[in-house]
């Protein structure tokens, strides 16, 4: 495992995790995004210690991810978790807010894109989360894009996630990823997961059957590229939302933004609340299910990788 380069004062490893990177034990990267945008409360603190449970029931330390007070913390204690969960009013920080935020004494959330830099930054590889942001439909007139996209392009780490919200464009996230250099595999499937569903109607080249061959297969990208490894975990079909609801409910859904004047930014939550209702609440059991599954496979990433001692 290479040796990261000395850590500015803003960035903080936990001890735990500080000391299972000085011993090159396994450690898995947990956004906070999730945990406090993503989930109601107060039901978002006990998935948050059922993720690091997750993480620990499969052999490496979990690292949940947040700035708080002006410092980013790769790993947790129980209050600042809970801390996380219970601020109703944190902050959302991508990697643009990060230095406005470190440099004001901020306390924020972290996005795909800041866990994963400030993770890579403290040498952990590995991380999970639920779904990457990606393209958003119409980009070609409002550019709209996620900073997760190019953040992986230029961060070398193992990213588990359920693909992207379907809500999104998809081919062309996917095309983006390419374009970036990103390499994308499906876990035991071709499939690439549109998050609440299995399929999201667009395909990836590779798929690895096992945990050490995806370790395997990022350890050989050492010295050959910076950007990050996608691994596309799918829901199983009987845990996915009912993919014709889905659908339907997304175009209602967009349509009902689109006359409502809602735009940008915006789009996204309007219309996941919208799917969120209609489902009675279904879309937060799939999500915590989905990312659960995402935490242990990364672990098992994780414990491979570190076997492997690059």
């Amino acid at each position: 495992m290479p040796t990261p380069a000395p850590l500015p004062p803003t960035v903080r490893p936990s001890e735990e995790v500080a000391y299972a990177l000085a011993q090159g034990r396994a450690v898995v990267a947990l956004e906070s995004t999730i945990l406090a945008h993503g989930l109601p409360r107060p039901g978002n603190l006990d998935t948050g210690r059922e993720l690091e449970a997750a993480v620990r029931a499969r052999g490496a330390v979990p690292a949940t991810i947040a700035v708080l007070d002006g410092v980013a913390h790769v790993g947790l204690t129980d209050d600042q978790l809970a801390r996380v969960c219970r601020d109703d009013g944190l902050a959302k920080l991508s990697v643009r807010d990060l230095p406005v935020a470190l440099g004001t004494g901020g306390s924020g959330a972290t996005t795909v894109a800041s866990t994963a830099t400030l993770a890579r930054a403290a040498g952990v590889e590995v991380f999970a989360t639920g779904g990457l942001g990606g393209v958003h439909r119409g980009a070609q007139d409002t550019f709209d894009e996620s900073a997760d996209l190019t953040a992986l392009g230029r961060t070398r780490i193992v990213v588990v996630c359920a693909g992207v919200k379907s809500i999104l464009d998809v081919p062309a996230t996917l095309e983006r990823l390419e374009s970036l250099s990103v390499t994308v595999v499906g876990y035991r499937t071709t499939v690439f997961p549109g998050f609440y569903v299995t399929d999201s109607g667009s395909t990836v080249d590779t798929r690895c059957e096992d945990p050490a061959e995806l370790a395997r297969v990022f350890a050989a990208g050492a010295g050959l590229t910076t950007a990050a490894l996608v691994v596309a975990n799918p829901l199983p079909t009987g845990l996915q939302l009912d993919p014709t609801e889905h659908d339907e409910v997304i175009t209602a859904a967009l349509a009902a933004a689109d006359a409502a004047g809602v735009s940008g930014k915006d789009v996204t939550p309007f219309v996941l609340d919208h799917l969120h209702t209609v489902s009675a609440g279904r879309t937060r059991e799939v999500n915590v299910t989905l990312v659960l599954r995402n935490a242990g496979l990364a672990a098992e990433i994780a414990v491979e990788l570190a076997a492997l001692g690059v």
